[in-house]
C-alpha cells in the first residue's frame, strides 16, 4: 500500500471521528523545501464542509495522525497546509520490502486482460528511414514497453506503405538509370539504393517540367504532361492489373528495402511482433463500406461515390469509396483496424504513432469505427507527435536533403567517441570494449534527447548537446549508473542482510522517496503515452543520488550497518535507473 493510500485512509477516518463528516478525496502535494515535512495535505478543500479555520482543522487532523498512525512522527501547519513528517522506520521498512525486487514498479499482466496493439514506424518502401522515423520508432517502442510494464499485454506492429505512385517512381528510375545495380553489386544498403533512384526520378521529372514550361505550357500542365509522371502512372496501373514483370521488379526492390530497414531497426534497438503491408490491406474495408451503407451509416452520392457525413459531430463529410469503386486511405485504415482485431483476438485497444499532421484523419477514423459499432473503438489512441528539426532546418526526401537514420546513428557514435576521449574516461578498455561503449553512449544520447521532450511538442535535435556528460542527458545518467556499479564492485562485505532501526540521513530519506515514486510514474506514463515522464523522473532520481553521493559517505562510513544500508540503497537506485532506461530502449554501461 502506498503512503498516499495509507494517509488518505487515516485522514478520512480522522475527519469522520473529529467532525462527523465523510470525505472522498484528500489532496496531497510535495512539502516545500523551506518547511519540515515529507508530504503535505492541502486543508483548504475541506474548510467549507467542516466550517472551520484551516489552521485549526490542520492541527486537529495532525494531532489525530500522530496519536493514531505509526508512520506519522510529527507535523506542522502553515496556513491551510498540513506538513506531515513520516517516521524513518516507515522508509526503512519500505526499502527493505523492495531492495531485492529487481523489477520493482513493473506489473505482470493479469490473465484474460485485453491486450494493446502499438503501431509505429510504418515507412514507405521508396527511401531509407530518416530523422523523423527515428522519433516515431523511439516513441512507439518506448510507449509499448511502458504499457507492458504497467501491466498489459502488448503487440508491436507496423503497416508498410509498399504500393502507390511513389514506389513506381523509384522502380521506373532504376529501370532507366540503374544498369542492373543491386545492393550486392554496389555495396549499398537496399533502402539507400532505392532511395537514390527516388531522388533520381525527381531530378529527371523537374528537368522535363522545365522543358515543357519553356515550350509554353503552364506549370500545372507541365507537371501532368511530363513523360516520367505519365510512365509512373502507367506502371501503377500495370501493378494493379498484376503485370508479371512489374510485380517481379516491385517484389525484388521492396525486398532490398525490407532488408535495409531490418538492419536499421536492429541498430536502433526496436522490434515488431507483426507486419502489415499496404499491398495486402488496400482492398480491406471495401466490404465494410457495404455494411455501413446497409446500416445507413454511409451514404451514396449520384456519381456512385460513398461518403459519411460527420458534420453533426463537428467534422465534415468524408469520402470512403471513390466513384470508380477504388478505396481511399480511410477505407484501408478502417479495414486494417478490423483485420488486426480478427488476427489478435485479445486486442482491446490500439495506439497509432503518427505525426501531428494526421490529427484530423485519426479523429475521423476513430469516429467511423465507433459508429460502425466496434466496442474497442473507444480504446483507440493517436500518439500524435511534433516534427523533428535540426539546427540547419527542415528536410526534404525528394531533394535528398533528409538526415538518414543510419548516418545519424553513426555520427552519434563518433561524437560519443570524441567526447569520451577528450574526457579521458577510457583507461583499461580494449578496442572492442571502446566500440561497444561509444555505441551505447551515442545511441543513449540520441534516444534520451528525443524521448525527454513531450511527444506533442515539435523539437530541435542538437547532436552535440545531446552527448553532453552534464545536465539532463543520456550520458549523464549512464555515467551515474556506472558510478553506482563501481561502488558495488568495491563493496567487499555482505550486503544481503536487512538493516532496521536506523536513523536516516535526510539525503537517504529523499532518495528512498524518489525510488518509491517509480511505480506511480510508470502508470502515469502509460496512461499519458509519454516516455518523457519516465525520462525526466530518471533525471530527478540521478540528481538526488548525486547529491546523496556528495554529502554522505558510503564506503567510507565507519558504522557497518549504515555502510551496508547505503550500498544497498545505491544498488536499488542503479536498478531503478536500469529499469527506467529499459523502458526508453536505452542500455546502461557497467563502467565508463
Amino acid at each position: 500500500m502506498t503512503l498516499h493510500h495509507t494517509l488518505t485512509t487515516h485522514i478520512q477516518k480522522a475527519v469522520l471521528e473529529l467532525f462527523n463528516i465523510s470525505i472522498e478525496k484528500v489532496e496531497f502535494q510535495a512539502t516545500r523545501k523551506e518547511f519540515e515535512g515529507d508530504i503535505t495535505m492541502v486543508v483548504f478543500p475541506l474548510v467549507k464542509a467542516l466550517k472551520g479555520n484551516p489552521v485549526e482543522i490542520g492541527n486537529q487532523i495532525g494531532n489525530y495522525l500522530v496519536a493514531n498512525v505509526n508512520e506519522v512522527s510529527k507535523f506542522n501547519v502553515v496556513g491551510g497546509f498540513l506538513n506531515i513528517v513520516i517516521s524513518d522506520a516507515f522508509y526503512v521498512e519500505f526499502f527493505n520490502s523492495i531492495k531485492n525486487n529487481e523489477t520493482f514498479g513493473f506489473v505482470t499482466p493479469k490473465e484474460g486482460e485485453k491486450a494493446v496493439m502499438v503501431e509505429y514506424s510504418s515507412p514507405n518502401t521508396n527511401k531509407p528511414l530518416h530523422l523523423g522515423h527515428i522519433r516515431n520508432n523511439l516513441l512507439g517502442y518506448s510507449v509499448a514497453e511502458i504499457i507492458k510494464a504497467s501491466g498489459k499485454k502488448v503487440y508491436k506492429t507496423q503497416i508498410i506503405n509498399d504500393r502507390g505512385i511513389h514506389i513506381c517512381k523509384s522502380m521506373l528510375a532504376w529501370q532507366k538509370f540503374g544498369n542492373g545495380q543491386t545492393p550486392e553489386s554496389t555495396g549499398l544498403k537496399g533502402d539507400k539504393l532505392v532511395g537514390n533512384f527516388y531522388v533520381e526520378f525527381d531530378k529527371q521529372y523537374k528537368k522535363e517540367i522545365s522543358e515543357l514550361i519553356a515550350q509554353g505550357k503552364t506549370e500545372d500542365e507541365a507537371k501532368k504532361l511530363a513523360p516520367s509522371i505519365l510512365e509512373a502512372q502507367q506502371m501503377l496501373l500495370d501493378w494493379e492489373n498484376g503485370k508479371p514483370e512489374v510485380i517481379n521488379l516491385w517484389k525484388t526492390m521492396n525486398q532490398w528495402v525490407y532488408d535495409g530497414f531490418e538492419q536499421t531497426y536492429k541498430n536502433l534497438g526496436v522490434n515488431f511482433d507483426s507486419y502489415y503491408y499496404e499491398s495486402n490491406t488496400y482492398l480491406l474495408g471495401k466490404e465494410v463500406v457495404q455494411f455501413g451503407l446497409e446500416k445507413g451509416i454511409f451514404e451514396k452520392d449520384p456519381d456512385g461515390s460513398v461518403w459519411i457525413d460527420l458534420t453533426a459531430d463537428g467534422l465534415d463529410r468524408k469520402i470512403v469509396l471513390r466513384s470508380d469503386g477504388t478505396a481511399v486511405y480511410m477505407t484501408q485504415d478502417i479495414g486494417t483496424a478490423i483485420q488486426r482485431v480478427k488476427d489478435f483476438s485479445d486486442v482491446g485497444g490500439m495506439v497509432y504513432t503518427v505525426g501531428n499532421e494526421q490529427d484530423y484523419h485519426f479523429k475521423v477514423l476513430f469516429l467511423i469505427l465507433k459508429k460502425l459499432g466496434f466496442d474497442w473503438a473507444d480504446s483507440l489512441y493517436h500518439l500524435s507527435y511534433g516534427m523533428v528539426e535540426l539546427p540547419s532546418g527542415k528536410m526534404k526526401s525528394r531533394e535528398g536533403t533528409v538526415v538518414d537514420a543510419d548516418d545519424l546513428m553513426a555520427e552519434m557514435t563518433t561524437t560519443a567517441q570524441t567526447i569520451s576521449e577528450e574526457l579521458g574516461k577510457l583507461d583499461g578498455y580494449s578496442e572492442d570494449e571502446k566500440a561497444v561503449l561509444f555505441k551505447t553512449i551515442g545511441l543513449g544520447a540520441l534516444k534520451y534527447y528525443m524521448l525527454k521532450v513531450d511527444p506533442k511538442k515539435q523539437m530541435l535535435f542538437n547532436p552535440e548537446e545531446s552527448v553532453d556528460f552534464a545536465g539532463n542527458t543520456g550520458p549523464f545518467i549512464q555515467y551515474t549508473y556506472a558510478r553506482i556499479q563501481s561502488i558495488l564492485r568495491k563493496a567487499d562485505f555482505d550486503t544481503s542482510i536487512s538493516i532496521s532501526g536506523l536513523e536516516l540521513h535526510e539525503k537517504e530519506k529523499e532518495l528512498i522517496k524518489q525510488v518509491q515514486l517509480f511505480p506511480e510514474v510508470i502508470q502515469n506514463a502509460a496512461e499519458n503515452h509519454s516516455p518523457a515522464l519516465i525520462a525526466n523522473y530518471t533525471y530527478d532520481l540521478v540528481k538526488e543520488f548525486n547529491s546523496f553521493y556528495q554529502q554522505v559517505s558510503i564506503l567510507g562510513e565507519e558504522n557497518h550497518d549504515k555502510k551496508v544500508f547505503r550500498v544497498q540503497l545505491s544498488k536499488s537506485v542503479g536498478n531503478t535507473i536500469k529499469n527506467a532506461f529499459q523502458l526508453l530502449g536505452i542500455e546502461v554501461p557497467e563502467r565508463m
